[in-house]
């Protein structure tokens, strides 16, 4: 991710940042139970379970206790941003319950954290052929026909942070002085995997290897060392390892959490991004 700046020109983030960044998947919908449900109802349409709702209300009350804690009181404020889908407007009425008025400042509908545009999803065997298509092409490329592919996803998730820079510079996201403020994504699994690999500027191949989030599950970025955010100060190895993060990737977060050790392993210094691609393409890289 950039560094700070006094600007937001070339998509760079602006001075004075959010606390923390959450992203949250919508809870259980009608859709992840059946999928037949989708010959029948719009995806934009599915509803969340009442389980779903069970599921979003928790996460609120987790992510409240987290920004809103005795030692914050009174600081802790939270913006959300919402796909207009309606599973995930849902999750966002079950969320904002758990704050108070005073908590909230601001919520925005937000069309490009939708789901990815799957077209023909109406058709399930159809879908069902298409995906296994997909795997044998490679996940972040391939386009459904009629929809999208998840590099589609990834150019309208690109506008997205570069115009969230852009608001929160020109103070279009108020909030005062001493508040902490949180923002909170709520948007869908592959979205949400893309939205992270935008962050930090994670490779395709290393994007395909990521799990979605669970049904109403948070993944928490939040500023670390040098005003950079990082998932290590909220998820442990364990977490980030379930979520498919390759030692090099977990490691990139830790040194955005904290200042570096001189005994750390010295494989985290020394792993980059061409060391990356000459293990993709069996390339000899010489080291100085």
């Amino acid at each position: 991710m950039e560094n700070a700046s006094s600007g937001t020109n070339n998509g760079k983030k602006p001075s004075r940042l959010p606390k923390r960044i959450i992203l949250v998947r919508h809870g259980e919908s009608e859709g992840n139970v059946d999928k037949n449900i989708y010959a029948i109802t719009p995806d934009h349409k599915v509803q969340l379970t009442e389980k779903g709702k069970e599921q979003s209300k928790k996460a609120g009350e987790m992510i409240r206790g987290l920004v809103c804690d005795s030692r914050n009181s009174g600081k802790g404020k939270v913006y959300f941003y919402v796909s207009p889908f309606l599973r995930t407007r849902e999750t966002l009425k079950e969320i904002g319950a758990a704050f108070s008025s005073s908590e909230i400042i601001g919520v925005r509908e937000e069309s490009r954290v939708r789901e990815m545009d799957y077209a023909k999803f109406h058709n399930t065997e159809k879908m069902d052929e298409y995906k296994k298509e997909r795997e044998r092409y490679g996940k972040f490329f391939y386009r459904f026909p009629g929809g999208e592919s998840a590099a589609d996803v990834y150019d309208r998730v690109s506008g997205f942070i570069e115009s969230l820079w852009r608001d929160i510079d020109m103070d279009m996201i108020s909030y005062g002085a001493n508040d902490d403020i949180n923002l909170i994504i709520i948007s869908h699994g592959l979205t949400i995997r893309v939205l992270l690999m935008r962050l930090f500027r994670w490779t395709a191949e290393q994007v395909d290897n990521l799990t979605s989030p669970k049904n109403a599950e948070v993944r928490i970025m939040e500023l670390g060392h040098e005003g950079e955010y990082s998932l290590a100060l909220h998820h442990d190895d364990q977490t980030l390892e379930k979520w498919g993060l390759s030692p090099e990737m977990i490691a990139n977060q830790k040194l955005r959490a904290y200042p570096p050790k001189v005994d750390l392993d010295k494989r985290v210094f020394s792993t980059n991004y061409f060391d990356h691609l000459a293990n993709i393409f069996n390339l000899d890289v010489k080291k100085k």
